[in-house]
């Protein structure tokens, strides 16, 4: 088998010898060990390693791809890209990147990905030992598991670009079984990055929100003063992120299509684009395009939709670097970085304090299913607690939320201090507590 130079210097003479007029070839890898424990004894380790090479052309004006996952017969690799030049029917042009320098990336230590099995395994026993030992009221786990990892990527191509990455992650959830009487109630938690071994507050919370959702039930049908947690904040951004996308508003199925520098939320609400965000940092985005901050939301006014070089190149502006792949196999679309709601100043308990009465909403679910990206339409079965004169009163299950994505963000009344992150897998979305002025609340 060819090394990575070799079968990408064989790939652009052959891509030249069958009339492409450029080429480019993107690695991907991802070797990652995952780590399970239940009862005191490790139940699962288990070892992965995927990788990947796709090859884009450039051939009369259209772009093809082609994807392998060995590193051997340059000439049908590249003659299966372009074949697949030739039957695009859409004339959009495909801009490749060309030589360029990166802006300086401080990645912060991973310890976690250094470490030995042993080592890995000896975090994992240790984090359920605590768990279990945090409160008499968890009665077993259900599961406890570390992940941990290093992606790389390297992008090359017949104008000079020469781009390399790799990051090392890592990441610990658990799901304590809390019991009060004959009743028991889980929780689910996840904490990402390099100070997972950190993890006191992450047990609390786990714990706590396993807690807190004993004897709950639905409210009374009718509208209601929210306070959106942060970790159901994000979850609702994550859905909706798209909207933001320029080949979505290129293609009408954004409602954001025509509304650049004017007003789409609450001045309260600032929303970013940062590749530059410290736990999470990158360079260049999967085009090769140096990384740029945008501001995307400012003061409620919209600013900037994310783009990639194609869909910069129909607007005629730059690129922000938000080109992305769901892999070695696919296409390039366009994905955030870091992007995510801005910090506000006031912290959860004050939020609580100013949504006086009314529901905090925990939980969503159904979220693939109860959202229209293109409308801004959603309807949520939802979670969380009933709050009344500033006080958390009990737990509310069976709920739904509805409303329209527009309509939420220019309610949003105030934004914490408790900014938080999803996972990142394509991308990473963020955001802190949100209080909203009213939401249409299904229950009894």
């Amino acid at each position: 088998m060819m090394s990575f130079d070799e079968f990408m210097q064989a790939c652009f003479e052959a891509a030249k010898e069958q009339g492409c007029d450029e080429a480019e070839v993107y690695s991907a890898s991802d070797e990652r060990m995952e780590i399970g424990v239940l009862d005191g004894e490790v139940v699962k380790i288990c070892a992965n390693s995927n990788s990947g090479l796709n090859l884009r052309v450039m051939y009369e004006g259209r772009i093809g791809y082609a994807y392998t996952e060995v590193l051997e017969d340059v000439e049908s690799l590249v003659r299966h890209a372009v074949d697949n030049a030739k039957v695009i029917e859409n004339d959009d042009v495909h801009p490749m990147q060309g030589s360029c320098t990166y802006p300086s990336i401080e990645k912060k230590p991973n310890p976690i990905v250094d470490m030995t099995d042993d080592e890995r395994i000896n975090i994992a026993l240790n984090l359920e030992r605590d768990i279990l030992a945090f409160d008499d009221r968890v009665n077993r786990m259900s599961r406890c598991e570390l992940h941990s990892g290093v992606r790389s990527s390297h992008i090359r191509n017949t104008r000079g670009l020469c781009a390399d990455s790799e990051t090392g992650y890592s990441y610990i959830f658990a799901i304590p079984i809390v019991r009060q009487g004959d009743e028991e109630r889980s929780n689910y938690s996840l904490k990402f990055g390099p100070d997972i071994m950190d993890y006191n507050d992450f047990i609390k919370e786990t714990v706590d929100n396993a807690l807190m959702t004993f004897n709950a039930k639905p409210v009374a049908s009718g509208e209601y003063r929210v306070l959106l947690r942060c970790d159901a904040a994000v979850d609702f951004l994550d859905a909706f992120c798209e909207l933001f996308f320029a080949d979505k508003v290129q293609d009408g199925l954004s409602l954001l299509a025509g509304k650049l520098n004017k007003p789409v939320a609450s001045e309260v609400v600032s929303i970013v684009d940062d590749p530059f965000e410290a736990d999470y940092p990158r360079a260049f985005d999967d085009e090769g395009v140096p990384s740029v901050f945008t501001s995307v939301v400012e003061n409620g006014i919209l600013k900037s939709y994310l783009y990639n070089l194609t869909t910069a190149r129909k607007d005629n502006v730059p690129s922000t670097s938000n080109a992305g792949r769901f892999g070695a196999s696919s296409p390039i679309g366009i994905m955030p970085s870091n992007f995510y709601i801005k910090d506000g100043e006031k912290s959860y308990k004050e939020l609580i304090d100013e949504l006086n009465t009314g529901l905090i909403i925990t939980e969503l679910a159904g979220l693939h299913a109860g959202i229209n990206t293109v409308s801004g339409d959603f309807s949520l079965i939802a979670a969380g607690l009933l709050v009344e004169g500033g006080s958390i009163i009990r737990a509310v299950e069976q709920i739904t939320i509805a409303g329209n994505i527009l309509t939420l963000l220019d309610g949003i009344l105030a934004v914490g201090n408790d900014l938080r992150f999803r996972l990142p897998e394509y991308g990473r979305v963020g955001s802190p507590s949100l209080l909203i002025d009213k939401l249409a609340v299904s229950g009894k």
